[in-house]
This record gives C-alpha cells, structure tokens and sequence, in this order.
C-alpha cells in the first residue's frame, strides 16, 4: 500500500535515527523526499542511497544541508526542495538535540542552542511550509517528532524537556490556525527508541533492562515503529486529525509507577 504515492516530503534532521527511518518509510509509501542533514555530506548521501533503495525508479530524492535554527538558510532549504521536486505536501520536523546537565549550572548559550534547534527550528520550518501550503491553496500536513518530554519532566535536561512542551502548543496553535485552509498539524511523542542517540544505554544491558524496566510493555521501541506513526499522520487515512500528539511510548505516559497499588493503600 502505497498511501502517499506521488507526495512531496521535506523529512529535517533525516541523516540517521528517526528522520531517516521516517524518510525510508515515506519512500515505501511512494513519496518523494528531500532529506534535511547539517555537517557531515557522506553521512547524507549514505542516507539518500538508502532512501533510493526502497523507491520507484521514478520517484525523486535529494539531500539538503541547512541549520534549521538559521532563518536564512531555512528559506533556502525550502527554496531548493521545492525547486527540485515542484511543489511541498508535507514537513516533517524532526531536527533536534539535547544536552544533559544540572539545572543551575547549564551555561545560557546550551539553553539557547537547544531551544533554538528544537523550538525555533521548528517553527521556522513551520512557517516556511506553510507559506507554501497558502500561497497554493491545497491544504498540506506539518508533522512534529516531539516526545514523552512535552508532558513527563526530564530532571538534567530541562532545555529539552522545555524545547518540548513549546512543540506541543505550537502544534496545537498552528492546527487551530490553519484547519479551515486544510492544513493539518500534528505531532509524534516517541518513548525510549534504539537510535543512535542513545548508544549509551543501548548498548549497555544494565543501563537497558534499567531504562526497559519503567516502560509497561517492558521493551523499547524501534525507528520503524515511530515511522509508521509518521506515515499515517502524513496520509488521508488520518484526514480529520488535527492539533494532538499521538504517544509511540510503549506506555511510559500511563505513570507507570501506578502499574501497583501502593498508592491506593490497599
């Protein structure tokens, strides 16, 4: 089933983890990808030869580099996307980073970048597609890779968990917006998922029957999971859905502390 044959993504952040999962799973599903990447070209281009691995000969992707935080070079990533593929169905942003440290000593300028990539990014992709979105007048669909974090505190990572909270207003403000032009705006707040990101308790078993302990259905979950969450926000099967985060958490939003009833003093 291919649900967005002949749509055009913009896929940010699409070099390795989720984004490329996300950008290999639309390509499944028939689109054509422009691939956002920032620093290192070859990892892009082994990321666009995966991508082409699984399309139609006749279907198009591209590699394009940009800051998602810097306003101007947005624009021209836009510009060159739509330059290639003709026109812009859908965004997905999914550009983002984290930096771990106590609160009261975490310079301003880590805050900032965090934020900045992950809110202001965010926004300013946003804002780009959805000029586009109007000044065509067809409707289009904004998708968001948030996370548990907009709703569960992250101690030690209070940009992100910050960056996170603002994503899911934004969402839920800009489908507001913009739903009687046919504009969908949606978000995906993944749990703990294998990615490279988090090598770090992945790769580790004590650190991961650790982390694994506090999710419900005692596992984390995988890049291809969080896609296919991607690909059915993106397509007409979820038409009339606007403005709501959909939680690929394996659980980890149900307080899982409460699985007990040590609460309850029964």
């Amino acid at each position: 089933m291919q649900r967005l044959l002949h749509r055009n993504a913009l896929v940010t952040g699409a070099a390795s983890g989720i984004g490329l999962g996300i950008a290999i799973r639309f390509a499944r599903e028939g689109a054509n990808v422009a691939l956002n990447y920032i620093g290192d070209r070859t990892k892009a281009e082994a990321a666009l030869a995966q991508v082409r691995q699984v399309q139609a000969p006749e279907a198009q992707s591209l590699i394009v580099q940009a800051d998602v935080s810097n306003e101007e070079r947005v624009e021209a990533m836009f510009a060159a996307a739509i330059g290639n593929l003709g026109t812009l169905d859908i965004l997905v942003n999914n550009a983002g980073i984290q930096k771990a440290g106590d609160s009261h000593d975490t310079p301003a300028e880590d805050f900032d970048r965090v934020v900045s990539v992950n809110l202001r990014g965010t926004y300013l992709c946003s804002r780009a597609a959805i000029r586009h979105f109007v000044s065509r007048d067809k409707g289009g669909v904004v998708l968001n890779n948030s996370s548990v974090h907009e709703i569960i505190p992250k101690p030690k990572y209070l940009s992100y968990s910050v960056s996170k909270g603002a994503v899911e207003n934004l969402t839920k403000t800009l489908a507001l917006e913009y739903a009687g032009r046919g504009i969908r705006v949606n978000a995906v707040g993944p749990g703990a998922i294998v990615t490279p990101i988090n090598r770090a308790w992945i790769d580790d078993p004590d650190k991961r029957r650790e982390v694994e302990s506090h999710i419900p259905m005692g596992r984390a979950g995988t890049v291809e999971e969080i896609a296919a969450v991607f690909a059915f926000l993106a397509s007409d099967d979820a038409s009339y859905i606007t403005g709501q985060t959909i939680f690929a958490c394996g659980g980890l939003t149900l307080y899982p502390e409460f699985r007990g009833t040590w609460a309850s003093g029964e």
